[in-house]
């Protein structure tokens, strides 16, 4: 028997639901009466995620760089939902590479938009089926350093940057089967990030040479520093995931938000600034002017 023919409520996919902000997402649907469906690195995650949502949640282990797991992945979901289509697809998977450009190694930022863009794009064009069949609903994941790109984190920035266009896109092309595209730009969390986002930061500053430490050593402890300290003051996690969910459904859907008050100050500076004055605070902000 399908999921769909035991419950009413509505349905949901989410990346990155193993744990930090798509954990919170995905428990905060399932508490407003979705069948939520989302992947996971491990199958620790899987069962956690079964137990705390009382069996509302069901995570598949699956790496979404890999083409054929995105779509066995959403095939399993439709065949679930019995063909009853996706209400909500929350785009939320996504990985850090924070360094010096001229540092960090090619095939780390290659991975960075294997997951953040290539990863992302095929779990979309995966699910359009059944968000075609329900009319539903995309959420992408983003940031603000898409919008006011940091040093040390272009490659984060970028990737997110190009999905924000590539989601753009998608909003023209989807509006005649009625499926809305939101972007949805997150700042600073308390999550599971700043913890990943430290360890990062550390492997970055350890791989350094001595000639790498000369050059870029000082401004990037500083950069790390003030990272870590702005992540551990950021929004709670539960909090930014209620957010997503308020705006997955907005009615009408919005194109652009803000997930916390640095973002929407953030974005405000965007459209307000000038580019010398975005880059004399892009330094400001990362504790180098």
């Amino acid at each position: 028997m399908s999921l769909s023919s035991k419950n009413s409520g509505k349905s949901a996919a989410v990346t990155g639901a193993g744990g930090g902000l798509g954990r919170d997402i995905a428990l905060g649907l399932a508490a407003k009466g979705y069948i939520v469906f989302g992947t996971a690195l491990s199958a620790a995650e899987v069962q956690d995620l079964k137990e705390a949502s009382g069996g509302r949640v069901s995570l598949t282990v699956c790496d979404i760089t890999k083409e054929q797991a995105v779509r066995a992945w959403a095939a399993g979901v439709s065949d679930a939902l019995g063909g009853g289509g996706l209400d909500l697809l929350i785009s939320n998977a996504g990985i850090l590479t924070p360094g010096p450009l001229e540092v960090l190694p090619l095939d780390a930022i290659r991975h960075e938009f294997e997951v953040n863009v290539f990863g992302a794009f095929s779990v979309v064009n995966a699910f359009l089926p059944a968000l075609r069949e329900a009319r539903g609903r995309i959420v992408q994941i983003s940031t603000w350093t898409a919008s006011l790109p940091l040093p040390f984190n272009g490659p984060s920035g970028a990737s997110k940057a190009a999905m924000e266009v590539l989601a753009t896109v998608y909003r023209a092309e989807l509006k005649p089967f009625g499926i809305d595209v939101v972007v949805a730009a997150a700042g600073n969390m308390r999550t599971g990030g700043p913890a990943k986002t430290a360890a990062a930061l550390a492997r970055t500053a350890e791989r350094m040479t001595a000639q790498e430490r000369e050059l870029y050593g000082q401004a990037f402890d500083t950069f790390a520093a003030k990272l870590n300290s702005m992540q551990g003051d950021g929004l709670a996690s539960v909090d930014a995931a209620a957010r997503v969910i308020e705006l997955a459904e907005q009615n009408p859907a919005p194109r652009f938000a803000a997930v916390g008050q640095d973002t929407e100050e953030i974005l405000g500076v965007v459209r307000e600034q000038s580019e010398d004055e975005q880059d004399a605070l892009r330094l400001q902000l990362v504790g180098l002017s």
